[in-house]
């Protein structure tokens, strides 16, 4: 009885010395616990040292034993998603290639969905927090291939509003890494969108005035409405800051600051980058002649105004791994074709797509819109950002291009994600289908994307009683 004794309570208790002495000196399991100020019909019973839960230091077990397998690599104890949260089961038949594995470089995501990168306003000092922590790491608990953290600043007057993310110091890369180290120990993948506001900076948070547009950040508001920068000083809209034009050393130092920026993303170990050009942004607003009207080597012809963008991509090129894929977000047309001047439009975007691959471009994520507050968006048409996003894949596909494409806005049912990425689909748009508000709406959205696509999917293993049900009810 004593042996039998010990054993249990070794087994329970597989750190401490005193279930030895417990057992020493009785032959009762009830006195036993009792010494060690435990009840055994209530856990958890007293915690081994944090440093004891390391996935590296867990004890190796016996080939016959049954463990609850701790997650490879992360600094705390979580039990191992294998295979990763979102992969496709084996039914025999390929699922839709919405669900299947896909590999860029050295990164392989269990599924081609993606949450598309999202301003929260909610840092800072340009430090993420708890917020993101929990806002992020749901995303990853819930299947999506590659979660992607909002734009973030490569300095502090390229922040879109005070309260933006920013990686622009050392001391930015703790906090990310400790929503890098939650989501790599769901076996998920995460990467970040980095960029620089431009013309659109110093603005507050769109719940905050009552513009159509946005409200400028004064200095009250941790503003910098003096400080804005451009690279022309066109302001985007009559309630925005007047930006102040670079001068070729700002620009150079701009681009340092992306490569430096891309360095810290290393070190909190991301997954991928995403160069931020889109959206009347700086190096969006640099690609337009609308609002780029420099007359040096970064203004005029296509070539001078496409020159910022291929510097910094070269810069973040050149200091992230080889195995690193490097995506570039630009908008497929700022819709101002309208208007009669020319403009960045579909044919600027393929043209620049084509040189891509030659720079380290692995994927291009087309968006549009953003730069000019006079845009004619066909808001009749839900698909006028990924039919932009097919007539740049179809260009490049007919000369045999390796870039890969990624399509964004309006993705919310899992038939319309599952055609716009279907490989050889007559629908197919993308290879990627980033997924945005729907998320903020429904983070299991993968999951029922899957359900309603009869295609079985794992789940978190702690969340295995929940699904999926027999219905997968629809909240919105």
């Amino acid at each position: 009885m004593k042996l039998v004794s010990q054993q249990l309570l070794q087994t329970c208790f597989p750190y401490t010395s005193l279930a030895s002495y417990a057992v020493s000196t009785t032959t009762s399991i009830s006195t036993a616990l009792r010494r060690l100020n435990c009840n055994p019909l209530r856990f958890p019973y007293p915690a081994p040292p944090r440093r004891q839960y390391h996935s590296d230091t867990i004890p190796a077990m016996s080939s016959h034993s049954i463990i609850n397998k701790a997650a490879p690599g992360v600094p705390f104890y979580t039990p191992a998603q294998e295979p990763p949260i979102g992969s496709a089961e084996d039914a025999g038949t390929p699922p839709p290639s919405l669900l299947q594995p896909i590999k860029v470089r050295g990164l392989e995501q269990q599924n081609r969905v993606v949450v598309s990168p999202m301003c929260q306003y909610s840092a800072d000092d340009g430090h993420l927090t708890d917020y993101h922590l929990v806002h992020l790491g749901q995303l990853a608990l819930h299947g999506a291939g590659l979660v992607f953290v909002e734009a973030t600043a490569v300095e502090p007057r390229g922040r879109i509003s005070p309260e933006d993310s920013g990686l622009w110091k050392d001391s930015q890369i703790a906090p990310l890494k400790r929503i890098v180290d939650f989501v790599h120990s769901q076996n998920a993948k995460i990467g970040i969108q980095i960029g620089h506001a431009g013309r659109k900076a110093s603005t507050l948070a769109p719940w905050l005035g009552g513009t159509a547009t946005k409200t400028i950040a004064d200095k009250n508001a941790n503003g910098w409405p003096d400080d804005v920068v451009s690279v022309s000083p066109i302001p985007f809209a009559d309630d925005h800051a007047a930006p102040k034009e670079l001068t070729l050393a700002e620009i150079k130092g701009l681009v340092q600051a992306f490569a430096d920026t891309a360095k810290r993303a290393v070190t909190a170990g991301f997954d991928t980058i995403e160069i931020h050009a889109a959206h009347g942004y700086l190096l969006s607003s640099s690609l337009s002649p609308l609002s780029n009207k420099r007359t040096d080597d970064y203004g005029g012809s296509f070539e001078n105004r496409t020159r910022l963008l291929k510097e910094v991509i070269g810069a973040v090129r050149g200091v992230i791994p080889e195995t690193m894929p490097l995506w570039v977000r630009v908008s497929g047309s700022e819709w101002m074709e309208s208007g009669g001047a020319l403009s960045w439009d579909l044919a600027s975007t393929i043209r620049l797509a084509k040189e891509l691959p030659a720079l380290g471009v692995d994927v291009l994520d087309v968006s549009s819109g953003g730069n000019s507050a006079a845009q004619r968006i066909p808001h009749d048409n839900k698909r006028f950002q990924s039919d932009l996003a097919k007539a740049v894949r179809e260009a490049l596909v007919a000369e045999g291009s390796p870039l890969l494409i990624g399509t964004v806005g309006f993705i919310t049912e899992s038939q319309t994600a599952a055609s716009l990425v279907q490989e050889g689909g007559a629908d197919q748009a993308a290879n990627f289908a980033l997924v945005a508000r729907q998320f903020l709406r429904e983070p299991e959205w993968v999951l029922r994307a899957a359900h309603e696509l009869k295609v079985k999917a794992k789940w978190p293993n702690q969340y295995h009683r929940a699904g999926p049900p027999a219905s997968f009810e629809r909240h919105f």
